[in-house]
């Protein structure tokens, strides 16, 4: 008993490790109960009043009602996203995507190569053009990051829809042996075998997926993509960000704009300006928005790149089909 009921406890370290607290019984639970319509209204409520007063006291005191609309959705934002660390135990899924961020970087290079070339050719066009750098221009820092916002939510809208159709192979019955051969290599590996071969126990029952666990593997799928995403915006301002130092002259610039550039840092550096940053960024995001529709369309890419996570994610489902016999025996 005392050994099962190790077995179990290491079984649910690693499921916290790889970021899928939520198939942990006891966490579980927790969510469920902080998951209540009514807490949940409560906790919505209270960071909507809490952003309303900081964005309008912020928004008088700055003469800007946009940038008391960006203060008011960043304080909702933290305020919720607070609550799903702490109560929802999101912080397991956030540590995980923190470390798969940092892993994630070996697929810079073979990302880049395979999407930026088209996407360039197009985005490279609008960032020479004249309209976008004066509507760019006049997305003065609340407005810019408004914008960002509202792209992402797009990109993730997007996502929510999407990734679940990845997931569909989890819908059918686990076979036996794919459990048994899933769960190798975790701490489950040694007595998967032994409990599924046991008569009685109701397989259908155990190898399906419940509402929350479903939920918690398309976080997982949508942090994956998330990253790949980042990385991808990431390149595409740095790209811009030199392109733009090297070849748009302030007095280009001028001509578009109606002013001369704003620098960042010094009267020296004047190639470097802001009116740069605030078109790099814009392109950049717009260009994270169109990367996320064709990574979730393009039937090779989603091969290529969808294979590896899915398979970690069959090998956790696996575990979990002998974490609930371990538990149920």
């Amino acid at each position: 008993m005392a050994t099962r009921d190790a077995t179990a406890a290491e079984a649910e370290r690693w499921f916290v490790s790889h970021g899928l607290p939520w198939f942990v019984d006891d966490v579980r639970d927790d969510v469920r109960r902080g998951l209540g319509r009514q807490r949940l209204v409560l906790v919505v409520l209270l960071a909507a009043v809490t952003g309303a007063a900081a964005g309008a006291a912020v928004g008088w005191w700055q003469r800007d009602v946009g940038t008391g609309l960006t203060v008011a959705s960043q304080v909702l934002i933290v305020g919720l996203a607070l609550y799903a660390l702490t109560t929802l135990r999101a912080w397991a899924i956030a540590r995980w995507a923190a470390r798969r961020t940092l892993g994630s970087l070996g697929l810079l290079f073979p990302l880049v190569t395979r999407a930026l070339p088209l996407l360039l050719l197009f985005i490279t066009f609008l960032f020479i053009n004249a309209e976008v750098w004066q509507v760019s221009a006049t997305l003065d820092g609340s407005v810019m990051w408004l914008t960002v916002l509202m792209f992402s939510g797009i990109a993730v809208g997007f996502l929510m829809v999407r990734l679940p159709e990845e997931l569909e192979v989890f819908d059918r019955e686990l076979d036996p042996s794919r459990v048994v051969a899933g769960a190798r290599g975790t701490p489950l590996g040694p007595v998967a075998e032994a409990l599924l071969a046991e008569d009685a126990v109701d397989r259908r029952l155990e190898t399906r997926l419940g509402g929350l666990q479903k939920v918690n593997l398309v976080l997982v799928l949508l942090i994956t993509q998330a990253v790949q995403v980042l990385l991808l915006s990431v390149s595409v301002f740095v790209f811009f960000l030199v392109f733009g130092v090297l070849a748009m002259d302030p007095s280009v610039v001028q001509s578009w704009v109606g002013h001369p550039p704003d620098p960042v840092l010094s009267a020296q550096t004047a190639r470097l300006s802001r009116e740069l940053v605030q078109v790099s960024v814009f392109l950049a995001a717009f260009s994270g928005l169109y990367f996320t529709v064709y990574a979730v369309t393009d039937e090779l890419y989603r091969k290529q790149f969808f294979t590896t996570i899915v398979r970690e994610l069959e090998r956790a489902v696996s575990a979990r089909a002998a974490y609930r016999l371990l538990k149920q025996d």
